[in-house]
This record gives structure tokens, sequence and C-alpha cells, in this order.
């Protein structure tokens, strides 16, 4: 399986390096060696630099800036790794798990997560929007969150 990692942005200069912004805390994705999918095309980076919040990148053949700019607008995936970091859990994961509130009680089942600038949002039974700031417990069994009062009643799409 192949998760999203980046976006690939415009090309920087001549000789075929691309900005990437990255969608990951994984910054060792853009790693000498490691290899990206834009689509089934595979990716692998020779060298990268952060530059200004995005990252600076080449990729194996991609050597002037026509072929970096065929790239544009690229999502870049790459390979899931078996298990998360200790402490850390894939996001994606999530969906399917079961939320429960402080006291037990059934809220519904993740059916997404959506991106948010300050905090990616649960959405619970494609209606209720939890952001992930209120999750107290991850579990396999269920998540737990902890809502302020009255936000279940208006956070409901």
């Amino acid at each position: 399986m192949r998760l999203e990692v980046g976006r690939a942005g415009r090309a920087h200069g001549v000789r075929g390096q691309i900005t990437v912004a990255l969608v990951t805390n994984r910054t060792e994705r853009v790693d000498p060696g490691a290899v990206l999918y834009a689509g089934d095309r595979a990716l692998v980076v020779t060298s990268s630099r952060p530059n200004r919040g995005r990252w600076i990148v080449s990729f194996e053949g991609i050597t002037d800036r026509s072929q970096a700019e065929a790239l544009t607008g690229a999502v870049l995936t790459a390979d899931a790794t078996a298990e998360p970091p200790e402490g850390e859990v894939w996001l994606h994961d999530l969906i399917g798990t079961p939320v429960v509130d402080a006291s037990g009680a059934s809220l519904g089942r993740v059916t997404a997560i959506e991106p948010n600038p300050a905090h990616d949002i649960l959405v619970v039974d494609d209606a209720l929007l939890v952001p992930v700031v209120f999750v107290t417990e991850y579990g396999t069994a269920a998540i737990v969150v902890d809502l302020p009062e009255g936000l279940a009643d208006v956070n409901r799409r």
C-alpha cells in the first residue's frame, strides 16, 4: 500500500530540481535513495534540502527543467512501512475505528480524516466533525474523545 507523502511543485532552476511540499512529518521520505512515486512512475531521490517550508529535490533521471516541469502538481506517494514509530499512529489506520466520548457513549465510527491547518479532523459517520485535539486516547478498540459541551450538537455536517 502507498501513502501520500507530498506534492510536486514548480521546477527549481535548470538542472531538473523540483520543489516538494511534504504532507508528512517523516522527512526521511526525501533522503537520498528514497523512492517516491508519481502515479506508477518510481522516482529515486538523489538529493534534497529544505527551502522556505518546502524541499528542493532532485530525482534520478530528471536532469533538465522541462522534465521537472512535467512533474508539477503530481501527488507523490511512498510505500507504507509496516509499523508507525513508537507512540504514533497512521491516520489511515483510524478509518473504521469506533469513537466514544469520555463516558463511553458511542459517537459512531471514523469514516474519513480531513486535513486542516490547525488540527486534522476525524469525520465520524460522515456527519460529526471531531478535531483531533479532543482525542484523549487512540486504541484499536476505540478512539476516546473529550468534547466540550455542545460541540457534538453544533459540529455536524
